[in-house]
C-alpha cells in the first residue's frame, strides 16, 4: 500500500534538476539529403530515435538566425537599432510593449474607412452617377437625390466600424495601462506596461499576469519555480511550471544583485511558435543553454508563486501571443460579394441599353429634321454630339436599376437581425448571466451558409474543469480522496497513512507526445531506489515484466472506467539496484549535456531505465462536456456542417473528447498522419479516383502540429527555411512502435488494393496549370480532409489553427466559422468568414476579438440553424422581392422611350420616383427582411436539413436573380402597354389620354402589382405585416394628395407639375378597370404557376422519401447477418479505453508534487477473487487468418454481443452456426490456449456470467484510434467461465446480450 501511495505522487509534480553549462564545443555536424529535391541541410551526429519526428520544431530551430540580442539593463543599446520598413521609413528592431490592435487611428479612420467602403462596387457606381448628374448637359435629374442617400450610407457604415473599433481602442488602453514593477536603478519601481522595454528587469507577484516574454531569473520558490496558468495561451486551466536557470537562481539574491546584472542573451528572431524557444544566456565568460522550459509568456498568470523575476526578451507586437493574434481582416458575406457582381452586370446591361436607346434616337433625329427642317434652329449641336449626351442622360435615367435605398434598408435589416440574436432567452446562460451577444451586424445572413465549423476543444467543447474520480491499485477499485504531499528542492515529501516520509529525487524523466508517460528515480528512506513510472495504457503495458492475474484484471477495470466516460492512464515501478542506477546516471548526465539531439538521447536513456516494470494500478479523471455538445454536433452533421477540431492537446485528449462528443464513432476508418502522407504521395497517380471512392465511407484524420508544418508551406508568412526541414529522415525506432506503424502500413495498403480491386486503371490526374508542388500537396490534403466526416488537428499552435482555416477556405470557397474561448484561438477567430468567441475561463480575448458571443457551445446549433437561417432567407427574399419591384415600376422608362422619340423624358412624377423607394413600397420589404419565417424555430432545429439550402445558395444566386428580372420586365411589359393599347379607345369615350394621366396610370398600376406580390411572398402573417402594408399605401395616398395638389403647385409649379393627375385618373371608370384588368394579369398566372409548382414538388418529394426509406430497409442489415462492403476498416486494436494522461502533462511537465490522494476502499465492497481476462496476444502470436479479422467490417458491438451469445448459449441453430464460421475461426485462435498460459479456458457455461457489452452508442462513446491504443493486439472477444465471479465494479444486472 505504500508503493501505491508513493506512485501517486507523479500525478503533478517535478523535482528541480538545475542547470548544467553548455560545453564550448559542439557536436561535429554532417550533411544528409533531405529529400527528392537534392538539397541538403546540417544534422549533428548521435543517437536516433522516434522523437525525430516529435521534435521538428527543434529542426526548424536550427535554421532559424540567432540575431536578437538581448543585453540585460541597457535601454541605450537596443534603440540605437533600426530596421527597415515601408519605402524609406526606419523602425526600431525592438519594438516597445504598446500594443494596437485597433484598425484606426485619428487620421486614419476617414481614407481608411472611406477605401474599404468603396471596395464595394455597388458606391463606385452610386459615385460615378453622382459625377455624372452634376453635369448640367447630360443629367436628367438633380445630383441631390442620389447624393444624399449616398451620404446617409456611408455615414451608417462608417459609424459601425467607428464603434466596433473605438472598443478595441478601450481594450488596447486597458491592456498597456496595466501596472508591472520595473528595474530602475537599484529599486523596482510602478510603471505601466507600455512603458517596458527589451532588457528591462521586471518583478511579478502572485496572480499576476506576465507582461511580455520574460526569462525567468529567480523567485521565491523552491529550485527558482514558478508556476503559471496558461489558460489564455493553449487553453490549459491546469498549472505549468518555469524554472530559472541555476546560476541566477543562486547569484540573483536581491534588486542589488539584478541591478548589476549584465547578461547577454542570444536567441532566435521573434516568431509565432508558442511551443518552442532555443536561445543562450552569456554571462560571466560562460555560455548557459535557454529553452521554452525557461520562458514566461505574455498572457500566462503567476500562480502559487509569491515573487519572480523576469529579463525582457520580446515585448509588446513581437511577443508570441502577438505574432499568433494576426490581422483584422475586412469580412465579407457571401451575398455582397455576389451583389458586386450583379452590379457590375446591371450596369453592363445599362451601358447596353442606354446604347441601344442613344442609337434609336440616331434615326429618330435624322426623321425629324427632315420633316420639320422649319426648326432645325433649335439644334444648334451636331448630331454625335446630341447622341452622346443622349447617352449619358438615358444612363442617369436608368440608373434607378441599381437602388440604393436597397443597399440602406439591408443596413437596417443587418442590425434588427443582429438585436434578434441578442434577446434570444434561448441563448442565455443565467450561471454567468451572459446573453448572446452580436458584434458585427454585417455577416448575419452567412451564419444561415456555414459548411465547416471550426472548433477549439478545452473550454470549448469541455467545461475545462477536471476532477480526479476513481483508482485502480492492485486490481481493487477505490473512490478518490485526499493525501497531503509536499515538495522541497530535491526531496518530495509525504504523508502516507499518517506517517511522514522523505523521498531524494534522483532524476526525473520528462513527458512529451511521443513517450505518452513521465517517470521519477527516487531513492526512498530505507536507502533503496526505486523508479515510478505514469503514462498511457498503451505503453505501460508494453514495459511490463509479466502479465498475469492482476494485470488482465486492471485492463478490464480500464475498460470499465471508460464505460463511465472517465480518462484512465497506468502507474508502474520498479526497484533499480545500485550497481545498475550508477551505470545509467553518467549517461544520463551526458545526455543532458548536449546542446544538440538532446531530446533523442535523452529518450533513449530514459527508455533503458523504463523497462520490466510492475503495474501498480490504474486512475481515472473526469472532464465533463459542456452540456449539449454531442446533441449540437449531431444535429449540425445533420445540416451538413463539418465540424473540425483544432488543439493545442495531446492527441489521446483530443481523440477521447471526439469520440465522447459523438464527433468520431466505433466505425469510422480513422487515418493518422502516416496514412494521410501515403495517400497525398499516390494522389495524382493511380489513387486519385480511389478519393472519390471515400465518399462513400465513414472516414476520420487525426493530425497534428509537425504535419501541419510539412503541409502549410505556401500559406506561412515565415521564410520556408523555417519549416522545409520538418520532414525528417525517418530512423530506427522502438521494437513496439515500428511493429505499429508496420501495421498500419499494411492496413493502408489493403485499403488501397480495396479501392484498387473496383477501380480500373486510371490516367494520372495532372494539377491545374500554375500550381506549385506545396499547392498540390495542399489541395490534395484537403481533397482527402473534405470526404471526411470529421477532422481532428492537435498539438498545433494558434498560427497553425489560422492556417487551417485559411487552407480550407482557399482550395474549398466555402464559408467557415470559428468558435473559441482563449487567446490562442484569436488568430483562427479572425481567419475564418465568421469568429464565435465563448465566454468562458480563459479571458476575454476571444470574445473580444470575435463576431458573435456565445456563453456555452450548445448555443451555436440555434445562431446557425434558426438565427443564420432565417436571416439568410430572409436576405435573399428581401432582394429578389427588391430587384422584382424596382424592374417592374422602372423599366416601363425605357418602353416609354419607344414613344417619346428617344428622349429620355421621365414617365413618372419626379416626386414618385424620390418616395417609391422610401416610402410608398419600404414598410412590407422591410417586414419581410426583419421578420419573414418559412418555419417555427423547433421546427429549424427538428430539421437541421432545411438549413442545406443556404450551403448550396438555393435562395439567391444567379438564376434567381434573372427569374426577378424577367418577372418585372413582364410585369412592366403589362403594365404599360395595356394602358396604351386602351388608351384610343378611352379617348375616344372622353376620358384623358394625355402623358400626366397616363404616367399616373402606369405608377398606380405597378405600385399595386407589387403590393400584391409582397402579399404573395410573405408566409408569416402578423398584425405588423398587415399595417406595413396598409401604412405603405396609405403613404402614396397622403403624398400624392399633397405634391399634387394646387398649394404646392401656386409655390412652384415646375417642382410640382402633376396638378390633380391622380384624382383625374382615378374618378375615370375606365381608369379603374385598366388598373383591375393590369393587376389581375400580373397575380392570377403567377400564383397559379407557384401552386401547380408547390403541388409537384411535394408529390416529388413524397416520392423521394418512400425510395430513400426503401432503400435503408434494402440497405441495413439485420444484426444477424454481416454485409462486407468493399472497404476494410481500420479497426483499432484493443477495447474501447481512453488515457487521461494528456489531459494534465506537456513536455517539460514533469512537475512538483503539491498534493495526492490516500486511496481507501469504498464500504460495502465486496471481497473475494478478482476478476481477470487473458491479456491480448501480440501480433506475432495470433495466426494470419485471425489478424485478417481484425479488419473487418463488422461493428464491435455486433461482434461482441454475438461473442456472448455464442458462448452462452452452445445450443444455437444450424443457421446462426452457418452465417459465423469466419468469426468462430477467429475465437478459436483465441479460446483454445491452455489455461497454463495466462489465458482463460474454451469450456464455459450457459449461466457463466460476462463482462456487460455496450451498445453501439456506447461503443462509439468510448472508441479510441489504433495509435492511442495497443495497436498491434486484436480486437478481444471476452469468454468467461461459469466459475469466474463479477468484479466489483460491475452492476448486478445481467449482462446478457439481447441480439
Amino acid at each position: 500500500m505504500r508503493n501505491a501511495s508513493a506512485v501517486t505522487v507523479l500525478e503533478v509534480t517535478r523535482g528541480g534538476m538545475g542547470d548544467i553549462p553548455a560545453p564550448q564545443e559542439a557536436p561535429r555536424r554532417r550533411r544528409i539529403p533531405t529529400g527528392r529535391s537534392g538539397k541538403y541541410r546540417m544534422r549533428a551526429e548521435g543517437p536516433a530515435s522516434m522523437d525525430d519526428v516529435h521534435l521538428a520544431g527543434d529542426l526548424e530551430d536550427k535554421d532559424t538566425a540567432f540575431t536578437w540580442e538581448v543585453r540585460a539593463n541597457d535601454r541605450a543599446y537596443h534603440q540605437q537599432f533600426r530596421k527597415k520598413g515601408f519605402l524609406c521609413w526606419r523602425q526600431k528592431k525592438y519594438k516597445s510593449n504598446a500594443i494596437h490592435t485597433a484598425k484606426y487611428n485619428f487620421f486614419s479612420f476617414l481614407p481608411l474607412n472611406l477605401f474599404e467602403q468603396f471596395h464595394r462596387t455597388s458606391n463606385l457606381y452610386f459615385l460615378l452617377i453622382i459625377i455624372l448628374q452634376s453635369i448640367p448637359e447630360i443629367s436628367t435629374l438633380p445630383w441631390f437625390t442620389l447624393f444624399a442617400p449616398l451620404v446617409c450610407l456611408l455615414v451608417i457604415r462608417a459609424t459601425r466600424d467607428l464603434v466596433d473599433d473605438i472598443g478595441r481602442h478601450r481594450s488596447d488602453k486597458i491592456v498597456n495601462n496595466r501596472p508591472c514593477q520595473i528595474l530602475r536603478g537599484k529599486s523596482f519601481l510602478w510603471k505601466k506596461w507600455k512603458n517596458l522595454c527589451v532588457g528591462d528587469v521586471v518583478c511579478l507577484s502572485k496572480d499576476s499576469i506576465v507582461p511580455a516574454d520574460l526569462l525567468l531569473l529567480a523567485s521565491t520558490e523552491p529550485s527558482s519555480l514558478c508556476y503559471v496558468e496558461t489558460a489564455d495561451i493553449d487553453g490549459e486551466t491546469n498549472l505549468k511550471f518555469r524554472q530559472a536557470l541555476t546560476v541566477t537562481h543562486h547569484e540573483l539574491t536581491s534588486p542589488k544583485k539584478m541591478a548589476s546584472f549584465q547578461g547577454i542573451v542570444t536567441c532566435e528572431e521573434p516568431n509565432s511558435r508558442m511551443h518552442d524557444f532555443v536561445g543562450s544566456l552569456e554571462w560571466n565568460s560562460r555560455k548557459y543553454p535557454l529553452d521554452i522550459g525557461n520562458l514566461l509568456l505574455r498572457g500566462c498568470k503567476i500562480r502559487n508563486t509569491d515573487t519572480c523575476y523576469g529579463l525582457v526578451i520580446y515585448a509588446g507586437l513581437d511577443t508570441k501571443i502577438m505574432k499568433n493574434c494576426g490581422k483584422i481582416h475586412l469580412k465579407r458575406t457571401k451575398l455582397d460579394l455576389l451583389m458586386n457582381k450583379l452590379v457590375v452586370l446591371i450596369f453592363v446591361f445599362l451601358v447596353i441599353g442606354s446604347l441601344l436607346l442613344a442609337l434609336g434616337f440616331t434615326f429618330m433625329v435624322k426623321d425629324f429634321k427632315g420633316k420639320h427642317y422649319y426648326v432645325s434652329a433649335l439644334h444648334q449641336r451636331t448630331e454625335a454630339m446630341e447622341v452622346f449626351f443622349i447617352f449619358w442622360g438615358f444612363l442617369i435615367l436608368l440608373s434607378v436599376m441599381v437602388p440604393m435605398a436597397m443597399f440602406i434598408i439591408a443596413e437596417f435589416i443587418y442590425l434588427g437581425n443582429s438585436f434578434f440574436i441578442n434577446w434570444d432567452l434561448n441563448m442565455y446562460y443565467e450561471p454567468l448571466d451572459m446573453p448572446a451577444k452580436a458584434r458585427s451586424t454585417s455577416l448575419n445572413d452567412q451564419l444561415g451558409q456555414v459548411q465547416y465549423i471550426f472548433s477549439d476543444k478545452t473550454g470549448t467543447l469541455t467545461q475545462n474543469i477536471m476532477t480526479f474520480k476513481k483508482c485502480c491499485i492492485n486490481g481493487h477499485v477505490y473512490d478518490s480522496d485526499d493525501e497531503h504531499g509536499t515538495l522541497r528542492k530535491d526531496t518530495i515529501t509525504l504523508v502516507e497513512l499518517g506517517e511522514e516520509r522523505v523521498y531524494q529525487v534522483l532524476a526525473m524523466m520528462d513527458f512529451n507526445s511521443v513517450r505518452k508517460r513521465m517517470s521519477v528515480l527516487v531513492r526512498n528512506p530505507e536507502g533503496s531506489i526505486c523508479l515510478y513510472t505514469k503514462g498511457a495504457d498503451t505503453v505501460i503495458l508494453e514495459r511490463l515484466h509479466r502479465k498475469g492475474v492482476m494485470e488482465a484484471t486492471t485492463e478490464e477495470v480500464l475498460a470499465a472506467f471508460a464505460e463511465q466516460t472517465l480518462r484512465t492512464l497506468c502507474l508502474a515501478y520498479k526497484e533499480v539496484a545500485e550497481d545498475a542506477y550508477k551505470q545509467w546516471e553518467p549517461e544520463h548526465q551526458e545526455a543532458a549535456l548536449l546542446l544538440q539531439n538532446r531530446a533523442q538521447a535523452l529518450h533513449h536513456v530514459y527508455n533503458k531505465m523504463e523497462q520490466n516494470l510492475q503495474l501498480l494500478g490504474a486512475t481515472a479523471i473526469e472532464d465533463k462536456l459542456q452540456d449539449g455538445v454531442p446533441e449540437t454536433i449531431r444535429c449540425l452533421k445533420k445540416g451538413n456542417i463539418k465540424v473540425w477540431v483544432l488543439t493545442g492537446d495531446k492527441p489521446e485528449t483530443a481523440v477521447n473528447i471526439g469520440f465522447a462528443c459523438k464527433l468520431l464513432s466505433e466505425n469510422m476508418i480513422i487515418m493518422e498522419d502516416k496514412d494521410i502522407k501515403r495517400l497525398l504521395d499516390n494522389y495524382w497517380n493511380e489513387q486519385h479516383r480511389s478519393f472519390k471512392m471515400m465518399t462513400h465511407h465513414n472516414m476520420a484524420l487525426i493530425i497534428n502540429g509537425e504535419f501541419l508544418d510539412q503541409l502549410l508551406l505556401s500559406l506561412r508568412k515565415e521564410p520556408r527555411a523555417l519549416v522545409q526541414n520538418a520532414v525528417v529522415d525517418e530512423v530506427a525506432q522502438e521494437p513496439v512502435m515500428s511493429r505499429m506503424d508496420f501495421l498500419q502500413a499494411r492496413r493502408i495498403s489493403q485499403m488501397f488494393r480495396s479501392f484498387g480491386s473496383s477501380l480500373a486503371p486510371s490516367p494520372s490526374v495532372t494539377s491545374k496549370t500554375g500550381e506549385s508542388p506545396e499547392e498540390q500537396r495542399e489541395r490534395a490534403f484537403v481533397d482527402l480532409a473534405s470526404k471526411c466526416q470529421a477532422v481532428i488537428c492537435c498539438r498545433v499552435t494558434p498560427k497553425q489553427k489560422a492556417l487551417v482555416v485559411a487552407l480550407v477556405k482557399k482550395y474549398q470557397q466555402v464559408v467557415t466559422l470559428a468558435i473559441g474561448d482563449g487567446a490562442n484561438d484569436v488568430n483562427m477567430i479572425k481567419t475564418a468568414d465568421i469568429g464565435v468567441g465563448l465566454a468562458g475561463q480563459e479571458g476575454m480575448q476571444a470574445v473580444q476579438n470575435s463576431d458573435y458571443v456565445l456563453a456555452q457551445f450548445c448555443y451555436l446549433q440555434r445562431l446557425l440553424l434558426v438565427h443564420g437561417r432565417w436571416s439568410y432567407m430572409r436576405v435573399c427574399k428581401f432582394l429578389r422581392y427588391f430587384f422584382y419591384k424596382t424592374v417592374a415600376s422602372m423599366m416601363a422608362q425605357i418602353w416609354f422611350s419607344l414613344f417619346n422619340g428617344f428622349t429620355a423624358q421621365p414617365l413618372y412624377e419626379g416626386w414618385f420616383l424620390a418616395l417609391f423607394n422610401l416610402m410608398y413600397s419600404t414598410l412590407p420589404v422591410l417586414y419581410i427582411g426583419l421578420f419573414e419565417q418559412d418555419v417555427t424555430a423547433e421546427k429549424s432545429l427538428k430539421m437541421p436539413k432545411l438549413y442545406m439550402a443556404g450551403q448550396k445558395d438555393e435562395l439567391f444566386n444567379y438564376s434567381i436573380f434573372l427569374q426577378a428580372i424577367v418577372h418585372g420586365a413582364l410585369t412592366s411589359i403589362i403594365n404599360f402597354f395595356v394602358p396604351v393599347l386602351v388608351s384610343q379607345d378611352m379617348s375616344k369615350s372622353g376620358s384623358s389620354s394625355d402623358y400626366q394621366s397616363f404616367g399616373v396610370l402606369v405608377a398606380i398600376s405597378g405600385l399595386l402589382s407589387i403590393t400584391m406580390e409582397v402579399i404573395l411572398v410573405i408566409k408569416y402573417w402578423t398584425l405588423l405585416c398587415v399595417a406595413s402594408i396598409v401604412l405603405s399605401l396609405s403613404s402614396y395616398v397622403l403624398m400624392t394628395s399633397l405634391t399634387q395638389g394646387l398649394w404646392l403647385y401656386k409655390i412652384s409649379p415646375k417642382t410640382f407639375p402633376f396638378l390633380f393627375a391622380d384624382y383625374n385618373v382615378l374618378s375615370q371608370p375606365a381608369s379603374l378597370l385598366v388598373i383591375m384588368l393590369n393587376v389581375t394579369l400580373n397575380t392570377l398566372p403567377v400564383l397559379a404557376f407557384r401552386v401547380i409548382r408547390k403541388t409537384v414538388f411535394k408529390l416529388q418529394l413524397k416520392e423521394e422519401e418512400e425510395e430513400e426509406e426503401e432503400k435503408e430497409k434494402e440497405e441495413v442489415p439485420s444484426e444477424e447477418v454481416a454485409v462486407e462492403p468493399a472497404v476494410r476498416h481500420l479497426r483499432r486494436g484493443t477495447a474501447a479505453r481512453r488515457s487521461s494522461y494528456a489531459f494534465s502533462h506537456r513536455e517539460g511537465y514533469a512537475d512538483l508534487i503539491t498534493q495526492g490522494t490516500i486511496l481507501r476502499r469504498p464500504t460495502g465492497e465486496c471481497g473475494g477473487e478478482m476478476v481477470w481476462e487473458s491479456p491480448n496476444p501480440s501480433e506475432e502470436d495470433v495466426p494470419f487468418n485471425h489478424r485478417e479479422s481484425v479488419f473487418n467490417p463488422r461493428k464491435i458491438s455486433i461482434l461482441a454481443k454475438r461473442k456472448l451469445h455464442h458462448c452462452g448459449k452452445r445450443s444455437q441453430t444450424e443457421e446462426t452456426i452457418a452465417s459465423s464460421q469466419t468469426e468462430k475461426q477467429d475465437l478459436a485462435n483465441l479460446d483454445t490456449r491452455p489455461f497454463g498460459t495466462g489465458k482463460p479456458p474454451t469450456t464455459t457455461s450457459a449461466a457463466s456470467g460476462s463482462l456487460q457489452v455496450s451498445s453501439s452508442d456506447d461503443q462509439a462513446f468510448h472508441s479510441m484510434p489504433s495509435e492511442y491504443t495497443l495497436a498491434s493486439r486484436p480486437e478481444r472477444l471476452d469468454v468467461r467461465t461459469s466459475s469466474w465471479r463479477r468484479p466489483p465494479w460491475k452492476g448486478s444486472a445481467s449482462s446478457k446480450s439481447q441480439l
